[in-house]
């Protein structure tokens, strides 16, 4: 349902994306608990992307109510443990931020973002799918035109009452940057 046709979208916006300019912000680090897959942007281009098969999974079987000792009632997206750069392997994880101390579910996993500089992109409005896939457009234009270094430790995207209604949706997302 959610991001089900995330392959043609990323196709669709693979066109040129107009430059932007981040807020750059210091974020403190915290932990985040939710399930995980390993992919890449290559895959998630083709039919058989993962990403799509999470936000059902999410859904479906109730994973956010599963999630304890919960800091707000925000959803995560936290793309981590980066093979290379936006070509590589990386760890998508769909969660929510939480106590440190809190026990990770069985078939979850708890990650710790880093502290640091990030370089805050926000959406334009309009279905969850284009959103999404439209900022991280404006991010990989970002990065390919020299402006933004990014460290490729930790990047997230936060999911907030803004996005409530996934046919008029808007999101942050938070690259972490040299």
């Amino acid at each position: 349902m959610i991001l089900k046709s995330f392959a043609a979208l990323l196709l669709l916006f693979a066109g040129g994306a107009s430059a932007v300019h981040p807020k750059i912000v210091e974020v403190k680090g915290f932990s985040v608990i939710g399930i995980s897959v390993r992919t890449n942007n290559a895959r998630e281009m083709t039919p058989n992307g993962l990403i799509g098969g999470q936000w059902q999974k999410l859904m479906q079987q109730n994973m956010l109510a599963k999630i304890p000792e919960r800091l707000d009632p925000n959803v995560l997206v936290l793309n981590t443990n980066y093979a290379s750069d936006k070509n590589g392997d990386y760890d998508y994880v769909i969660g929510a931020k939480v106590n440190p101390s809190a026990k990770t579910p069985d078939g979850m996993v708890k990650l710790h973002v880093p502290s640091g500089k990030y370089a805050v992109f926000t959406s334009d409005k309009g279905p969850i799918q284009q959103v999404t896939v439209g900022v991280w457009k404006k991010i990989w234009s970002y990065e390919d035109s020299g402006e933004g270094k990014r460290a490729y430790k930790a990047d997230y995207e936060v999911h907030d009452a803004r996005s409530a209604d996934p046919q008029n949706s808007r999101i942050d997302v938070y690259v972490g940057v040299k």
